[in-house]
């Protein structure tokens, strides 16, 4: 045994040095009447930082939720920006998982709250990590709480939307709402929702039909009006720093044509389309729904390497565009 760990010590590993893992830590910030809570994964030599803004409802910090999410996008998609020298924080929204008791009443929010929440944790990642500025990732409805927090810039190297709606969402939800046949019955009275909402007036959710009831809910009837209010491609138009649109060819729920409108939108920016990826970010090999939706529950399959590839490599290239530019 000694022999063989001076000869190692003499010749050298076969397998080289010991690879460095990137370290996982909690991390926190202030919110409204408690705190907010992430997770950092952080590899030893970090060039960029990068803060992963979750999608709707609840939807946890590695992009999970009990409506049926279980393939962990987020911690997956931190995993393998880890090995490009990338460090991430995905956090949880306030009110929810983690961060709830960041405020008493989760639906009591806008799209401007969770805005200043990111702000919030951009100054907690200053303190943590002295870097400065940080890229904005914003996954589905969290491209649209990316874009409205980037209408303050201090602070954020540039915003990477992904799967991100370029329409309203009023519009969005119609379009989805159409795209299933099973829906029928309820678009008459769903389309009349979906109008008084966007028009800022409340509705009635007892008359609704049961299944509307839940989209639909009293309680979350404030933050719709919220988010019905923004139009994503405006936003788009006015962020001043870099941004990189991604958007998979396979997904079902955010179309091809919301990424050309934030293109559209915004000349500066860089559109990737992705063939064969999907809304969580997995390599689908066909048009099978169900396939497709399969994915949604598998947290083993890992992202589709041009996820990794289109992000990475943006980050990687504009940091070595700055540092060219001192």
């Amino acid at each position: 045994m000694l022999i063989a760990a001076a000869a190692a010590m003499i010749l050298g590993s076969p397998q080289g040095p010991p690879t460095v893992q990137p370290v996982e830590s909690p991390i926190e910030a202030p919110g409204p009447s408690g705190v907010l809570r992430g997770t950092m994964l952080r590899p030893a030599a970090a060039t960029a930082h990068v803060l992963i803004i979750p999608g709707s409802g609840p939807t946890d910090r590695d992009g999970n939720s009990p409506l049926g999410i279980a393939a962990a996008p987020y911690r997956r998609l931190a995993e393998a920006l880890a090995t490009r020298g990338i460090a991430t924080v995905r956090i949880d929204k306030r009110g929810t998982f983690g961060s709830a008791g960041a405020v008493a009443n989760p639906n009591a929010v806008t799209i401007a709250d969770y805005a200043q929440d990111i702000h919030n944790w951009l100054k907690s990642m200053r303190s943590r990590t002295g870097a400065g500025c940080f890229w904005l990732l914003g996954h589905s409805e969290g491209g649209l709480v990316a874009l409205a927090a980037a209408q303050q810039p201090d602070a954020i190297c540039g915003v990477i939307l992904v799967a991100a709606p370029g329409r309203k969402l009023g519009t969005v939800l119609r379009e989805q709402l159409r795209a299933n046949p099973a829906n029928t019955p309820l678009l008459g009275q769903a389309m009349a929702v979906i109008d008084s909402l966007e028009a800022g007036k409340r509705v009635d959710a007892a008359g609704l039909h049961p299944a509307l009831q839940p989209l639909f809910a009293p309680q979350v009837q404030g933050f719709v009006i919220s988010l019905f209010s923004y139009d994503p491609a405006e936003l788009a138009g006015r962020v001043r720093k870099p941004v990189l649109i991604v958007q998979g060819l396979r997904d079902l729920q955010v179309a091809e044509a919301d990424a050309r409108r934030l293109a559209a939108a915004n000349p500066r920016a860089k559109l990737v389309l992705l063939p064969g990826v999907n809304h969580v970010l997995k390599a689908v090999a066909s048009d099978d729904r169900a396939a497709n939706a399969a994915t949604y529950a598998d947290p083993t399959l890992p992202i589709a390497p041009s996820v990794v590839d289109a992000i990475a490599d943006f980050i990687l290239r504009a940091g070595a565009g700055r540092r060219a530019r001192r």
